[in-house]
């Protein structure tokens, strides 16, 4: 009994009843008012009533169902969360275990401990530069092969001297580690991707590709690149370091390729020993570029390459042939003590001469 006297719906239509009888009989009292205009005005008094109650309804209605969407949505958003938190925590627990794999007795689980690596990054590109750290941290590991005793790049199609077992599983898990680098990196041309830094200081790297691709910062300071490296067509966001690359025991440079290259920040090549041709046909240099020390035993190939900043080139030394016809010329360039071979024609900019030295050498210098 007392729920039903508290219930709204009641009071409403009491109060609406009321106010019929009321009004109704209030305008009885005028002899001008018919008794059906009486009732008709007091049923509208009356139902103003119950339309007023109507309209509170169902806006109490319509907060009630503003609150509901509101729970359901913070409990989606909670639901999202934990989701999250499941996946990151799974995602954890799949990095950990594969780092404590890298250091497995058997090639084929770290062969495996890399891949499962690169697909945590591709899902979650969060993981995109840890992952790129820990395969450049792999391939800094000291690492020796029979391969690497003579020269730099095999010629022809001789095969290299293979090693003992151990030595041939580790050099399929390094192999292995410098592809998923190139995959992982994005492609030169692609839009609104970063670019990730790669650490490769003193690595010693074998048929290393990371032609069309954009890279931020690369660090190669006296690494060791055998047989052919290809930078070609690939886009450096950062400065590049290889100083003193190619300089260190069983550190040797083979056939180096960096054509129609962009290099955005300074490209330091300081003190590097190419033992093989390199070339850097249609690359754009960007900032400062230094060769400054470094030493070209083959051919040296820079035929339409664009330098925007001021070139090093203080006592390089160009011992075969030397392609330096640029598509631009340098703001400013040093030359001194840059060495050539006098017994080769050399492709040179407009202005640059071949000065022959007594005691048989022969160096670049600029007109006046």
């Amino acid at each position: 009994m007392k729920r039903l006297l508290r219930s709204p719906l009641l009071w409403t239509f009491v109060v609406s009843l009321v106010l019929l009888l009321a009004v109704g009989g209030w305008l009885l009292t005028d002899p001008a008012t018919s008794r059906s205009e009486a009732l008709k005005t007091g049923g509208i008094a009356g139902g103003a009533i119950v339309a007023l109650y109507a309209l509170w309804l169902n806006d109490r209605r319509r907060r009630v169902e503003e609150r509901r969407q509101e729970i359901e949505r913070q409990r989606q958003e909670l639901e999202l969360r934990r989701a999250d938190q499941d996946r990151d925590r799974i995602s954890d627990e799949r990095f950990a275990k594969a780092v404590e794999l890298l250091g497995h007795d058997a090639d084929q689980v770290r062969v495996g401990a890399l891949h499962a690596l690169a697909g945590l990054a591709r899902g979650r590109k969060v993981y995109t530069q840890t992952v790129l750290d820990i395969l450049c941290s792999y391939l800094r590991r000291p690492f020796e092969h029979p391969r690497y005793k003579e020269t730099a790049k095999r010629a022809g199609n001789q095969l290299p001297e293979p090693g003992n077992e151990e030595q041939e599983q580790e050099l399929q898990v390094r192999q292995t580690a410098q592809r998923l680098i190139g995959e992982l990196l994005p492609a030169a041309d692609s839009e609104g991707t970063r670019g990730y830094d790669l650490d490769l200081t003193g690595a010693v790297l074998e048929y290393f590709d990371l032609s069309d691709r954009k890279i931020g910062k690369l660090l190669l300071r006296y690494g060791g690149l055998y047989s052919s490296t290809d930078l070609s067509g690939s886009v450096f966001l950062g400065p590049v370091y290889l100083t003193g690359a190619g300089t260190a025991d069983k550190k040797k440079i083979g056939f180096f390729r960096c054509n129609e290259a962009k290099f955005e920040q300074r490209a330091w090549f300081s003190g590097v020993q190419f033992s093989e041709d390199a070339e850097f046909r249609g690359t754009v240099f960007a900032g400062e570029a230094s060769f400054k020390d470094s030493v070209f035993a083959k051919n040296a190939v820079f035929a339409d390459a664009e330098f925007k900043g001021a070139l090093d080139l203080r006592r390089a030394r160009f011992e075969s042939f030397s392609d330096l016809k640029f598509r631009k010329a340098p703001a400013s360039v040093s030359l001194y003590n840059t060495t050539v071979e006098p017994a080769r024609d050399h492709e040179l900019p407009a202005g640059w001469v071949v000065e022959t030295l007594p005691d048989g050498r022969a160096r670049l210098t600029v007109k006046d």
